[in-house]
């Protein structure tokens, strides 16, 4: 049965990870919004024309030609067997006019996945993260801390913090998220699609709890 799946999950909660599996383990594409439309662009499509002068003019490119640009993905070939939606529906009107175009495709989504973690650990994960200066290492303050503070073991290189990691940041982009994705859980359920997996434990820990709902 072909996998049509909607992934949700704060930022840090380990999507792009498991997608990454889940992609290997099911030999179905991985749909991202900004990757199509970055190809849309170079590629010189119409729609990826009619996108290019509004990206070019510091807009935001509007949710009918993502949409169509999504369908023109979804349309493709590879995506016969099913596919992954990451990033994408963001808000409710997208999801809903996303089941409109899957509908008069005949290619409903079969399961909304939510990749739940909790707020602190978030905060822990994100706000926690240090990179190397030098050779670009990442590691982790509470959970993958180096030998040395502030010192990278690969290279001796100083480690420090990305603007985007800061909590003040991170905490915005955890509310917007909440806000947004809230009603989502809540629009997947009532179509009897939505399911939940706690995102704790190690990568494949997860990924075992991921299959298994997915069957």
């Amino acid at each position: 049965m072909a996998k049509r799946i909607v992934l949700l999950g704060a930022p840090g909660a380990g999507k792009g990870t498991q997608a990454k599996m889940l992609i290997d383990k099911y030999k179905i594409p991985q749909i991202s919004t900004g990757d199509i439309l970055r190809k849309a662009v170079a590629d010189g499509t119409p729609l990826g024309k009619e996108a290019k002068v509004i990206m070019d003019s510091g807009g935001l490119v509007s949710d009918k030609i993502v949409l169509g640009l999504v369908e023109e993905r979804i349309k493709q070939p590879d995506c016969k067997t099913g596919f992954i939606l990451d990033g994408f529906p963001r808000n409710t009107a997208q999801a809903e006019a996303l089941d409109k175009i899957l509908s008069g495709m005949d290619m409903p989504l079969t399961i909304a996945l939510n990749i739940d973690v909790d707020m602190n650990d978030l905060l822990k994960r994100l706000t926690g993260r240090r990179t190397c200066k030098s050779c670009q290492q990442m590691y982790n303050i509470y959970f993958s801390a180096p030998k040395k503070e502030g010192t990278c073991d690969k290279c001796g290189g100083v480690l420090f913090q990305r603007d985007d990691d800061k909590e003040a940041t991170i905490k915005k982009r955890l509310e917007v998220y909440t806000q947004q994705t809230a009603p989502l859980i809540d629009y997947y359920s009532k179509k009897n699609i939505m399911k939940t997996v706690m995102g704790v434990g190690s990568i494949n820990d997860i990924f075992n709890k991921v299959t298994a709902v997915l069957g």
